[in-house]
């Protein structure tokens, strides 16, 4: 970014924030000069209470909270980063998957999304200006069928639902932008890659790579990193880049075959 207070006197809400993407990109927004506030289930132990809000935002009632918080204390958004996602569905395809199963990935990378969006977006459309974006995933692209048929499809149906909400919202002043990652190497990533070695009776490396071959391959031979998306994501919001809207941005690293 041109300035390091880029983005000086902006209010903004980060999903997902106590880890991984979530937690990067809270640090990359306050280090641009952003007022920011994060959700997530669980406050982490070193997490100060201010700027913090504990809620489960696989529910109404815990989107609502966050609205109530956002509005006493930042009394308005600027930029509202939807990074919150995941999966606890098992591996086995299709048959493995139980309509609870299904229900909680949309439940996780779907619905909250939606809900944030429909209570947070009325004030920014009121103003005439603000920022929106969703993380995505490249696994909406080229999902895994042995274990991630639901998240992908989740994160498919958002990326769906960001394009329809950028042509709506676009003409009124909000810009709306899907950042799509591929692998990023998170702590959940490295306990992932720590299982498959001990499963597997490799080492790391060897398991590492096997999960890379997985993807098809990362030509430049590695994960993303958590604060690599988090910048791409500040610059996105910075006034930089105010002509990008209704697009998806890519970062894995190459691993999609084709743009």
């Amino acid at each position: 970014m041109g300035s390091v207070r880029e983005l000086d006197g902006l209010r903004a809400l980060v999903t997902g924030g106590s880890k991984g993407i979530g937690e990067a990109t809270v640090a990359a927004l306050r280090a641009a000069g952003a007022q920011v506030l994060a959700t997530a289930r669980t406050r982490p132990a070193e997490a100060p209470q201010a700027g913090f809000i504990e809620a489960d935002l696989a529910t109404m009632g815990g989107c609502e909270t966050v609205a109530r918080v956002v509005a006493a204390e930042l009394t308005g958004l600027d930029i509202l980063v939807h990074v919150l996602g995941g999966s606890s569905a098992p591996a086995g395809g299709y048959a493995a998957l139980s309509d609870a199963e299904w229900q909680k990935e949309l439940d996780l990378n779907l619905f909250p999304a939606v809900r944030l969006d429909r209570l947070l977006l009325p004030g920014m459309i009121e103003r005439g200006a603000g920022v929106v974006i969703h993380v995505t995933s490249i696994q909406g692209r080229m999902p895994l069928y042995q274990s991630t048929t639901a998240y992908a499809a989740a994160k498919a149906a958002l990326s769906t639902y960001s394009k329809a909400l950028s042509n709506e919202v676009g003409p009124k002043g909000v810009r709306v932008i899907r950042v799509s990652p591929g692998w990023v190497e998170t702590s959940a990533a490295t306990s992932l890659v720590e299982r498959l070695a001990s499963d597997a009776g490799t080492d790391e490396q060897t398991a590492r790579q096997n999960l890379m071959d997985s993807l098809g391959g990362i030509p430049i031979g590695r994960p993303a990193r958590p604060e690599e998306v988090a910048n791409l994501i500040a610059f996105l919001v910075s006034g930089q880049a105010t002509s990008i809207h209704g697009t998806e941005i890519v970062i894995d690293g190459g691993t999609l075959p084709t743009a």
